[in-house]
């Protein structure tokens, strides 16, 4: 059954529309119905009438570290753009679903305070950051994580506290609930202005060196294996640079596939398969994708 969007007049929807125009690896098919709501009460109004005509609900937040099959998405689409005020309390910035970390720890920076420079490069949503417990450079969203503002599938609103949350490697508790994260709360220190530009200006530039910027990619596509570097194995079994269409792994951090010639989703999971075979087969080991990979595979 197909959204109705007729329902609801006053919201922004767009219907079969291509998500490949959202994703950070410039691929994806159609989602039957794109939802953009503008406040909480559009998005309360979305997710019952998904509910009450039994339609699956899928948020793709700021789609940075994200696979869309090309076969699309059925049902309702969600994304936050709308969503992206950040406030400073004290020692405490709170930033809602669809603001982006990297304006979060700018708003951090200017309230002098300190703990969330690792963040300062993530490209993703701040929902997307909870959901997945992003982390980077030794950092981790469960440490400065105080509690969010979670959309349950009931129409509830509920505030989940940090242990709530249970806060894994790349995991958190809306992973499993369904649940939607409206806003999040970070706290933080008080810290030196000057220093904290210092360190996130450091660990861009280490990202800009190390890390195939250049290129529509989705990020980090592995979870490190225990004991081992994800990258120095794909080198090791001689797939850097191999190509599965338009989609290569990076010359620049074998950890990375990039989109260099009008790659579909496809020829990422048909990359991303060859390399979980060749590590296993090589190396006996099984890598875990990082990424998230949602939709249908084309018919």
């Amino acid at each position: 059954m197909k959204f109705p969007v007729e329902k609801l007049p006053n919201i922004e929807f767009k219907v079969d529309e291509p998500l490949s125009k959202y994703t950070f690896t410039k691929t994806g098919g159609n989602a039957d119905v794109l939802a953009f709501p503008k406040t909480r009460v559009e998005l309360v109004e979305i997710v019952n009438t998904a509910r009450e005509d039994d339609i699956d609900i899928t948020i793709i937040g700021n789609a940075s570290n994200l696979i869309i099959k090309d076969g699309g998405i059925r049902g309702i689409v969600i994304i936050l753009p709308n969503f992206k005020k950040i406030e400073v309390h004290g020692d405490k910035v709170t930033a809602e679903a669809g603001a982006t970390i990297i304006d979060t720890t700018i708003a951090a920076q200017k309230a002098s305070l300190t703990g969330i420079e690792f963040a300062a490069g993530i490209p993703g949503s701040v929902g997307g950051a909870v959901f997945m417990n992003a982390g980077a450079y030794g950092g981790e969203i469960k440490d400065v994580f105080d509690s969010a503002e979670v959309l349950l599938p009931n129409g509830n609103i509920v505030t989940l506290n940090h242990d709530d949350m249970e806060f894994s490697y790349r995991h958190s508790l809306v992973q499993n609930n369904d649940g939607i994260v409206i806003s999040a709360t970070f706290l933080l220190e008080s810290g030196d202005k000057e220093k904290i530009q210092a360190e996130m200006d450091r660990l861009n530039e280490l990202r800009r060196s190390k890390q195939p910027l250049e290129y529509p990619s989705c990020g980090s596509v592995f979870k490190r294996p225990t004991g081992h570097f994800t990258g120095p194995l794909i080198i090791k079994a001689g797939l850097q640079g191999h190509i599965i269409g338009g989609a290569q792994v990076s010359m620049k951090h074998a950890g990375f596939i990039v989109n260099i010639n009008h790659a579909t989703a496809t020829d990422y999971m048909d990359l991303i398969h060859l390399i979980q075979r060749t590590i296993n087969d090589k190396f006996d080991i099984k890598l875990q994708t990082e990424v998230r990979i949602i939709g249908e595979d084309t018919k």
